[in-house]
């Protein structure tokens, strides 16, 4: 009887930490909104908290830190260098560990609000070379040698939201929901999981300025995902990175975790990926298919390099997902075609109904670094590198 009165108390009137308990949410989401409000409502006078934001030694790593600037800072010129122990996030260099934090790109903080600012930044060493992971270095450097072509990018960001136990958020817990229900683009309860975060998202990303383009459900429950772009030159990898620090951040609000792993799920469950839209301005003139397919011509020559940089372990994430099913081309063969979801490469239906547009790239994994995607097909559709890479070897 106990138990019962237990349960319908739940039941009628459940607790945060109930649901915690339930969810497997972390204890993140127990904290008091209503307390944290009403600090965050006090003033802070013309002082300004700036948090850099860099990308870890394992290249998918994100992390941050928070400063107190005397003014607004106006562009990113007025934003200063900062530094941090590099040993601490996957980085050792014995007595050389300090890291360099070199402001790039500038946005408004949607957690603490405007004028707070989040600060993108590139980590150099104590040399002030690039770390291995700072791949947006040489991406800058190509994306200016190919400014003459007007380079758009545009990245689909698919991700799994997931409980702290590693469990899909809202899957039965001694089971499976449907692997074949139509919830790609779905409503209802029995289909969607994790709307008020992916919201929650989109809102964080239009406040801070990242070009978000749009959301929407996926394939597998509890899968989302976001687009980015249009951005021309460097600007999309920017903008991508931020999105994927909003997201991690908003998530740590509601308990959950955004995990980009290219196939969270083994089995019969869809994969997660980051497809890349790309076109010149060339390409996206009157007679611009013909430039299409020179530049599809000149990626099925560069499958395997292409492969390698399209996720962080040089190809082996991809494995697990590029498999010819579930809407996925072989990471062994390169394939093209019109409207063609199992293709290396799409090109959308309109584009070849209208003679000129873009192509859609499917094989990046939902954990690229997009840096490393866009120097690729840069390097292959606009600066023409042809010669086979070696194994292992990064232009």
């Amino acid at each position: 009887m106990l138990w019962h009165c237990q349960f319908l108390i739940c039941y009628l009137c459940p607790s945060s930490s109930t649901i915690s308990m339930l969810s497997a949410m972390s204890a993140n989401s127990d904290l008091s909104k209503t307390v944290r409000d009403k600090y965050m409502r006090l003033p802070q006078g013309d002082k300004v908290q700036v948090t850099y934001i860099w990308i870890d030694g394992t290249g998918e790593g994100l992390h941050c830190k928070t400063r107190t600037l005397e003014s607004e800072p106006k562009g990113i010129e007025d934003v200063p260098e900062w530094n941090f122990f590099g040993s601490s996030v996957f980085w050792s260099d014995g007595s050389n560990s300090d890291m360099y934090l070199v402001p790039v790109c500038l946005f408004k903080d949607p957690f603490t609000l405007d004028r707070n600012k989040l600060v993108l930044c590139e980590v150099l060493r104590h040399n002030r070379e690039p770390t291995e992971t700072n791949l947006r270095s040489s991406c800058h450097q190509v994306m200016e040698q190919a400014g003459h072509s007007h380079p758009w990018f545009g990245m689909e960001q698919e991700y799994l939201l997931l409980g702290i136990d590693k469990h899909p958020f809202g899957w039965p817990k001694n089971g499976y929901p449907e692997p074949k229900g139509s919830y790609s683009c779905s409503v209802g309860t029995n289909k969607v999981y994790g709307r008020d975060i992916a919201e929650c998202h989109y809102k964080a990303c239009l406040y801070a300025g990242v070009k978000i383009a749009g959301i929407n459900t996926e394939a597998m429950p509890s899968q989302w995902e976001f687009q980015v772009g249009p951005g021309e030159g460097i600007a999309m990898g920017d903008h991508l990175w931020m999105a994927r620090f909003l997201l991690h951040r908003v998530c740590e609000d509601f308990g959950v975790v955004a995990t980009l792993d290219p196939k969270p799920m083994t089995g019969n469950w869809y994969g997660a990926g980051c497809h890349t839209n790309f076109s010149t301005e060339a390409m996206r003139n009157q007679g611009g298919l013909q430039h299409i397919e020179e530049a599809i011509e000149k990626l099925s020559k560069r499958h395997s390099y292409h492969i390698r940089m399209y996720d962080p372990k040089g190809g082996a994430d991809n494995s697990r997902r590029l498999t010819g099913s579930h809407e996925t081309s072989s990471i062994h063969e390169f394939s093209a075609g019109i409207n063609n979801r199992s293709a290396s490469i799409r090109i959308p239906h309109q584009v070849g109904q209208d003679g000129c547009g873009y192509f859609e790239d499917r094989r990046p994994a939902a954990n690229c670094d997009p840096y490393a995607v866009m120097e690729a097909i840069t390097r292959t559709c606009v600066l023409n590198e042809a010669e086979p890479v070696p194994a292992g070897e990064v232009p």
